[in-house]
């Protein structure tokens, strides 16, 4: 057999390995999402997962060498499903306003199918685990999509800068390097208030699913609707807003 069939057969077998790899891994993940529904995060357990997919745990060990890898893949595998809703809606054209509001009702629509995904991301700690830095940049899509938004926004001239009271020096310098990151160019209290929203967008979600507004609020639709206007309106974005002119 000559060096070039030799290296060929090898890669064919790597290759192999690999997407065999991938399916067990892929596997292991579904069983564990869905044990995160019946039995919550903080009880997930490798062990049980190993067990319902009739592995040994030594064999799910070689995949998941702990709980907090595999809780972290879930993580990651919840924030990028939810950043990709996220993207696609603001993908669908329109102005800004109506596409801040695509993107949030987007958010909302996978929290109200993915409950327990969502409680994952959102809800109560899980004990014992620290998620790891690869979480920032999935865990990041939906606020840079709506940031993103914003600076379009400030661009075209459309936003409504806030006559408050100028941002205190200390509050000025903690959002500065946000706004230097991500909105270059916007009005710090512009930045200011964006910061505020992207809690209040998922404040607002979880309140919902959680049941918080139970017995309280009959049409959370219209009340999500109603928020995500006063959310963009903070940020200085209205329905009908244009170029503003001076």
């Amino acid at each position: 057999m000559c060096d070039t069939e030799a290296m060929g057969n090898t890669r064919v077998v790597s290759n192999a390995r690999q997407r065999v790899r991938e399916a067990v891994s892929a596997d292991i993940v579904a069983e564990a999402r869905r044990q995160l529904a019946i039995e919550g995060a903080a009880a997930l357990s490798l062990r049980a997962v190993a067990r319902e997919l009739g592995m040994a745990s030594s064999a799910v060990y070689r995949y998941f060498p702990s709980r907090d890898e595999l809780l972290t893949a879930l993580i990651v595998e919840g924030y990028d499903a939810l950043g990709e809703v996220a993207e696609a809606a603001a993908a669908t054209g329109g102005g800004t306003f109506r596409r801040f509001q695509a993107v949030c009702r987007a958010v909302r629509g996978w929290a109200l199918e993915h409950p327990h995904e969502y409680a994952l991301l959102y809800g109560s700690p899980i004990p014992g685990y620290r998620a790891p830095g690869l979480t920032v940049g999935p865990a990041s899509r939906v606020t840079l999509v709506l940031t993103a938004i914003v600076l379009e926004a400030h661009r075209a001239g459309e936003l409504t800068v806030p006559e408050d009271p100028p941002l205190s020096r200390a509050m000025a310098a903690a959002v500065r390097p946000i706004g230097q990151g991500v909105l270059p160019g916007v009005p710090l209290p512009i930045v200011a208030r964006a910061l505020a929203v992207w809690p209040q967008l998922f404040g607002q979600i979880s309140f919902e699913l959680f049941g918080r507004f139970d017995d309280l609020v009959h049409d959370t639709e219209v009340f999500f609707d109603f928020a995500v206007a006063e959310m963009a309106g903070l940020v200085g974005m209205h329905p009908r807003s244009g170029p503003r002119h001076n």
